[in-house]
């Protein structure tokens, strides 16, 4: 099996490269990136030390794949995957790359009889439809009732079926363009494909940011503590989502290679679900546990465009089909990352710092 993952240098891509590697030493895995994301040049080496190819190269430019052997499996992980990406800065890049970079992958996929294993994200779904869901406030966190009016919710998340027309940002919009894209290549270009709806996804080695990967920015702000604050919804700190270990990821993407011809053609929702869900003033208080330090956490009132109060996936689909389920605890990912936050304190503090 020869595997090209895009996006190889990343949070996502990097883990996932090891992770194969290690449970199917034959597998020849090929990483392609282009380096921009600060933090990902860190995941050279351990992609040296696994065996894995690390190619440098950028979607965008369709050139740039010249250089991959031939692949029998593409895993896209590549994406600019900032929420705010294209709200609060040019969207051109969040264009090129999640868009243009997804058609530069599917015509290589095609080009090389290749299947293709895309990671999407539930931020396909519009906002202002999750912000009517019903919801609850307790005293730490936001919850979705169990009687919903609209198909797809309900008390254990979103599914699939949820409705998709409305705004979604343009990170989310240039992901779901990229579905349709798909959908049109398997339809009438014979491309084999799987697509998986990510909800947020954390461990070691994300270089997390304040609109991409909160758990661990939130982790390492306690740790070298740095300020925070609570953003929208009176400052609460009640807005909710569910979590997903990078190793249950892994641990699913590898059971989709496995049963793939069982599997093409569908699309799932993956995330940590309920059992995995947090608030962030309930996070504060996991992280004051495992830091043994105490912020302040300052309160900005104003919600931003294209916040969401509540998310939650409902893996019910994915597990129907794979018997797949997240193992991995919130509380464990935490203390995962805080072991690796602690372990490589002296280079990752400039990065977080």
């Amino acid at each position: 099996m020869r595997i090209l993952i895009t996006g190889g240098c990343g949070f996502v891509g990097s883990n996932l490269a090891i992770y194969l590697k290690h449970k199917h030493p034959r597998y020849k895995i090929f990483a392609l990136d282009n380096l921009k994301r600060r933090g990902s040049e860190l995941n050279l080496n351990r992609l040296k030390t696994a065996k894995i190819s690390f190619i440098h190269g950028d979607i965008r430019i369709l050139s740039d794949f010249k250089a991959v052997p031939d692949p029998d499996l593409i895993i896209d992980a590549a994406a600019e995957p900032a929420v705010l990406s294209g709200i609060i800065e040019s969207t051109r890049y969040t264009i090129d790359t999640n868009l243009l970079g997804t058609i530069n992958t599917l015509e290589y996929a095609i080009k090389k009889k290749a299947k293709l294993i895309f990671l999407s994200t539930s931020r396909v779904y519009p906002y202002r439809l999750l912000n009517k869901l019903k919801t609850t406030e307790k005293a730490s966190r936001f919850q979705i009732a169990a009687n919903q009016q609209m198909d797809g919710a309900g008390k254990k998340g979103i599914k699939e079926n949820f409705l998709l027309n409305g705004p979604k940002t343009p990170y989310g919009a240039t992901k779901y363009a990229s579905e349709i894209l798909i959908t049109e290549y398997e339809e009438f270009l014979g491309l084999s494909a799987i697509i998986n709806r990510c909800g947020v996804i954390a461990g070691p080695w994300q270089m997390g940011k304040v609109d991409q990967g909160f758990l661990v920015h939130w982790l390492a702000s306690h740790y070298w503590e740095k300020k925070l604050k609570y953003i929208g919804y009176k400052g609460s700190g009640k807005q909710v989502r569910d979590v997903l270990h990078i190793e249950d990821l892994s641990n699913l993407i590898d059971a989709e290679i496995a049963n793939f011809q069982e599997l093409k053609g569908q699309t799932f929702n993956v995330g940590g679900g309920l059992r995995n869900s947090t608030s962030l003033l309930e996070l504060t208080q996991l992280c004051e546990k495992v830091t043994n330090k105490k912020i302040n956490v300052g309160c900005d009132s104003k919600t931003r465009p294209g916040d969401v109060k509540v998310y939650i996936t409902d893996n019910s689909k994915v597990t129907r089909l794979t018997k797949w389920k997240p193992k991995i605890t919130i509380s464990d990912t935490v203390e995962d990352v805080m072991n690796w936050l602690r372990t490589n304190d002296e280079f990752l503090k400039p990065i977080f710092t």
